[in-house]
Parts: structure tokens; C-alpha cells; sequence
């Protein structure tokens, strides 16, 4: 059976040593009062409930999936769902970086990801329920009206309701320009709304007592294609002026979806027959507010395997230190034994490696945009706020698909340290790898975040973001470019940096001529992108490990093997990791004459 401990220690040293978050908050009058203190007994009793709570839930969750009845069109979670959401809502846990207006804690968003990537490493699929609540939480924060936020926001705060997205339907996944859901308005203000959405993540289930559901529809007035999409909220049970559920609404869960993974959420496929909804935000007008729920989503997708690849870590480092096979190519190590433990073996260590290297840069880059997306709230001065949300649309592409396609690397590669047993479900390691495939597909594939980093945030403004972010990129350059120490870290950076102006510029001006050539390029595009985004956070990271290190000497104290493994992790990942780029390059340049001009190959 797998096992999961909380990362704390790294958690703490991104936030603190790294970030250095508290310095950050002493800026926002908002969390001015937030300390370390307060950050480490949160996290901890967070970490507990991941633990201990959702995690002995996960491959039982998996077993058993979700049950749709379908007389009633309820659908019932795998076992011990329902009663630990209670204990969740029970916590207070939703509420941690709510609106106090609403009944929220009002704490970071920095500190309520940390929260969310333990969930995630504990149980994807449960974590799923709570965590579409917050893009729901989000979206109506920024567009309801005032009325809207009065009813709806108090309950998904507190936890008593959840949220959902609906926006894919049977004819049309990314392209929501297709959409056929209608929406007839009536005498009272609200509209009837009829279609068929599918694959709507925890779309019915047994945990709350309403489901609010965002769903996009046309007006009968509206222009085709994407600008003529409208936002609706349509509540599973309608509600009472007071407050109280009055009848069941015209929106019913018709069947379930037979999946690869998560098996524990309800993958729901909606019917809306009449269905009574209100309109969010402006006419045709829907998709700019649903993008604030998106983005979000986006954000909550990369820390989901985030989560994966740190638990998938975990076990397969525990089964190397234990099983013993073969022996070293340099001679047996452990000759009072038969063989070698397994992590004699190079090519066990790249694969161990290589997920660690992977959690903590991941780590590091979405702790740093929640850090911006507290600033982008809370920040006194206007333009930081700008400057934080414009970094913030830059890099989530990035946090989407290049969290998740690293997650897939490292949790198969960690069931590739396990052998046989690797492909054996009570060692869980399967499951992990079939929960994280989703996360590269769903809310938005990974090459439609590819298209979005290169064609909207980098050439759409002439690549202004990019150099935004690579000013950050400079200023390290130049603060550790004499330090020899800092060398193997900072001038793979460096040239990247270089590389990268040319390399955007290259493919704007091929792009220019012919808009194919975007297409050919944009996935090894962010692959580039974000290799050069974790190099920046590597780099930082071993700036501080090796100052650590120096202090200790400095004190005749051996140094902290934490940070001892940080710079061999920083080494690892700038020697056989970061080298990608070179390749991706490359194949980036290679245009898309190789690919578009193949009739004769589909012929």
C-alpha cells in the first residue's frame, strides 16, 4: 500500500527562503499580519487532514467509483467521501482564502496552494469536488451582482454548496463556439435554458445539499461563434428569497463517463431541460467571464499533478531504498547481501531524480503565481497589480501543460522504479499514472495552452510579458554572474535567456507569413518557455542552498543535508533535464512544411 508525507520542509523553504512570502505581505494591508507562525500551524493541521483523512480514501475511491441511480438521477460517491468533505467543511478548510465579506478566512491565495497540492498528492479525484467550488467562488466574485454574491457566495465559501463548469458539449470540447445550449429569457428575469453538456467534473454527487452549476448558453439574439456566448447560473435546487432550497431544478446528471483515471469523481454528463438559470455578467458577454473560473482551473490542473508526481515520488523512493536487485556495475556494495539495493543503479537515480526535480520546480513556479495573484488582489499600488497579472497570464499556460506533462513523465517513471510491481494496483502507482493523463486533456488541452503562451502572451503583445519575465531572468544573471560557485546554474540560464529572444522572434516573423507555423511550433515552444521558467526557480534554489551551506562552514557545523539534496537536485536538472531545450528548438525551427504537406501520408 502506498504511503504520503506532507513535503512541509520544502513547502517552508520555497515560501520563506525562496519567496520570502511574509516580506511580500507586510505590502498588502490584507494579509500584513500574516507570519510564519501562522502560515506553519495552518499547513500542518492541513497536512494532517490529507493524510489521514482523504488519503486512506484514495485506491478505495479508485475500486469503487461513483454510482448513478438513474430513476433518480442522483449519483452516490465511493465510500468515505461524503463523511470526510464533512470533516472538511466541518475545518473551516473551505473558507481559507475566501472573501470575509462572505465568510471567508481571508488568508493567501499562496497559503490555501500549498493546502491544495497536499490534497491533490492525497487524493485527486476527492479533491476534485472541493476544488471546482473555488473557480465557481471566483467567477461569481468578479461578475455576479450584488444579489448574486448574497446567495451564492456565503454557501460555496463556507462549503455547504459546491460549484461547477459547464462548457463542453457532446459536438464541440475547445471550440465553445459551437455551442448549441439555448437560453430563452422570461417575464422574471431569469431564462430557460435547454442542452446537453459532457464531461462536467463532479456534476452530481451525494456530498452538499445544492450544486451550482455556471453553464454557457446562446441568447436567440446571439452572434455565432464565441461572441455570442452567454453565462447562467443554473442551481441544481432552486433558491428561496430566503435563502432555504425550494424545487428541484430542470438540470439532471443522464449518465457517468467510463474513465482511464480518477475514478473517484463524478465525470457527469448534464442534461438541461427547461432549466431555470440566471444571467452572469453581461450578454454574449460569457466566455470573458467564464475565462476568470478557467484560468483558474487551469492553475488548479497543473497543482494536481503537482500533487501526483510528489506522492509518486515518494513511494518509488521508498521502494529503491528497500528492494534489492542486481548488482552495481562497480562491484557489489552490499556483499553481505545477495544484491544491491536498486539504487546503485544509475538509471533508478534519473528516474527518482527526475520526479523530485520536477515536484520542487514545479513547487517553486506555483507558489510564485499564487504569490502574484495575491498581489494582483490585494497590492496597494496599481501597478504592481498590473505587472502581477500580466506575469500571472504568462505563465499559466505553463503551469498547465508543463506541470502536467511533466507529471506524466515522473509518475511513470516512478512506476518504472517499482518493475512489475510497478504495474500492480495494490502498490498504487498505477493508479497514479492513470489519474494524472487527465490532467494534460482536460480545461484546455496542452497543445491549446501551447498555442495561447506563444500566439496570445508572447507574440500577441510583441513578446512585452516575456521580457518582463525576462528582466527577472537578468537581474539574477547579473547579481551571481561572477560567482563561480554559481556558474553550472547561471550560464545555462543566461544563454536560454539570449536564446530566447531570438528563438520568439524567429517564429513571430515565420508566423507572420504563414499563421500554420505557430501551430507547428507553439508545443515545443512552452516546453522551451517553461524549462526556462524552472531554471530561473533552480537557479534561485541553489543561490540559497549553497548560502546555507556557506553559513554552516563558516560556523565549523555540517551543513543541512536539506539543502545538500537541493543543490544535487539543482545539478541533476541543469545537466540532464534543462539540455531539452536544445532539442526543442530545433524541432521548433523545423516549421510546418514536415507536417502540413503529408496528404499523401493520410491519404
Amino acid at each position: 500500500m502506498p504511503t504520503y508525507t506532507p513535503p512541509l520542509r520544502d513547502m517552508h523553504f520555497v515560501m520563506h527562503e525562496v519567496l520570502k512570502v511574509t516580506d511580500e505581505f507586510k505590502a498588502m494591508p490584507r494579509h500584513a499580519d500574516v507570519d510564519v507562525d501562522t502560515i506553519s500551524a495552518i499547513l500542518e493541521e492541513g497536512g494532517k487532514f490529507a493524510q489521514e483523512i482523504t488519503f486512506p480514501l484514495n485506491i478505495s475511491g479508485d475500486t469503487e467509483g461513483c454510482v448513478l441511480d438513474q430513476s433518480t438521477h442522483e449519483v452516490t460517491t465511493p465510500k468515505g467521501f461524503k463523511a470526510a468533505y464533512a470533516k472538511y467543511v466541518e475545518g473551516g478548510w473551505p473558507a481559507l482564502s475566501g472573501d470575509p465579506a462572505y465568510g471567508g478566512q481571508g488568508l493567501p491565495i499562496v497559503v490555501n496552494q500549498c493546502f491544495y497540492e497536499m490534497l491533490n498528492s492525497a487524493n485527486q479525484a476527492w479533491t476534485m469536488y472541493p476544488g471546482l467550488t473555488h473557480g465557481a467562488y471566483e467567477c461569481l466574485h468578479t461578475h455576479g451582482t450584488d444579489a448574486q454574491k448574497q446567495t451564492y457566495l456565503p454557501k460555496l465559501t463556507s462549503g455547504e454548496w459546491t460549484g461547477t463548469m459547464c462548457l463542453t458539449e457532446p459536438h464541440c470540447g475547445t471550440d465553445l463556439g459551437l455551442l448549441r445550449t439555448k437560453a430563452e429569457p422570461q417575464a422574471d428575469g431569469s431564462y430557460k435554458i435547454t442542452g446537453n453538456k459532457i464531461f462536467i467534473s463532479a456534476g452530481e454527487h451525494d456530498m452538499v445539499s445544492n450544486i451550482i452549476h455556471l453553464v454557457l448558453a446562446r441568447l436567440p439574439d446571439a452572434p455565432q461563434g464565441s461572441k455570442g456566448i452567454s453565462l447562467f447560473i443554473v442551481p441544481k435546487f432552486l433558491v428561496n428569497k430566503d435563502g432555504t432550497l425550494g424545487a428541484r431544478n430542470g438540470i439532471y446528471c443522464a449518465g457517468l463517463e467510463h474513465k482511464m483515471g480518477i475514478h473517484g469523481n463524478a465525470t457527469a454528463q448534464i442534461v438541461l431541460e427547461g432549466a431555470q438559470g440566471w444571467l452572469v455578467g453581461q450578454p454574449n458577454k460569457g466566455l470573458a467571464a467564464m475565462f476568470v473560473m478557467m484560468n483558474a482551473a487551469r492553475i488548479g490542473v497543473g497543482m494536481q499533478s503537482l500533487g501526483l508526481t510528489e506522492v509518486a515520488y515518494q513511494n518509488a523512493l521508498a521502494y529503491a531504498k528497500d528492494r534489492i536487485q542486481g548488482r552495481s556495475l562497480t562491484g557489489p556494495k552490499n556483499k553481505d547481501q545477495p544484491a544491491d539495493g536498486i539504487l546503485v543503479h544509475p538509471d533508478v537515480r534519473k528516474m527518482l531524480l527526475t520526479a523530485k526535480a520536477y515536484a520542487e520546480g514545479g513547487r517553486a513556479l506555483s507558489l510564485y503565481c499564487a504569490l502574484l495573484i495575491d498581489k494582483e488582489l490585494s497590492h496597494p499600488d496599481e501597478k504592481v497589480r498590473q505587472d502581477a497579472a500580466e506575469l500571472v497570464a504568462l505563465l499559466t499556460p505553463i503551469v498547465k501543460a508543463f506541470i502536467t506533462d511533466n507529471g506524466w513523465t515522473a509518475t511513470s517513471a516512478c512506476q518504472q522504479v517499482f518493475g512489475g510491481h510497478g504495474y500492480i494496483k495494490e502498490w498504487g502507482m498505477e493508479q497514479f499514472v492513470r489519474d494524472a493523463r487527465i490532467n494534460m486533456i482536460y480545461e484546455g488541452t496542452n497543445t491549446i495552452q501551447s498555442l495561447d503562451l506563444l500566439g496570445r502572451k508572447v507574440l500577441g503583445n510583441n513578446g512585452a510579458t516575456l521580457r518582463k519575465f525576462g528582466k527577472l531572468v537578468g537581474a539574477l544573471v547579473e547579481e551571481e554572474g561572477v560567482n563561480e560557485k554559481m556558474a553550472e546554474f547561471i550560464n545555462p540560464l543566461a544563454v536560454l535567456g539570449e536564446q530566447m529572444t531570438k528563438f520568439t522572434t524567429e517564429l513571430g516573423f515565420k508566423a507572420f507569413q504563414n499563421a500554420d507555423e505557430v501551430g507547428a511550433a507553439a508545443v515545443d515552444y512552452l516546453r522551451v518557455a517553461g524549462h526556462l521558467v524552472f531554471g530561473y526557480f533552480w537557479a534561485r534554489m541553489a543561490q540559497v542552498a549553497l548560502k546555507e551551506i556557506a553559513a554552516a562552514q563558516s560556523q565549523g557545523k555540517p551543513a543541512d543535508p536539506f539543502y545538500q539534496a537541493k543543490l544535487q537536485t539543482a545539478r541533476f536538472y541543469f545537466a540532464r533535464l534543462f539540455p531539452e531545450t536544445a532539442t526543442l528548438m530545433r524541432t521548433a525551427r523545423s516549421g510546418s512544411k514536415v507536417l502540413m504537406e503529408t496528404d499523401a501520408v493520410f491519404a
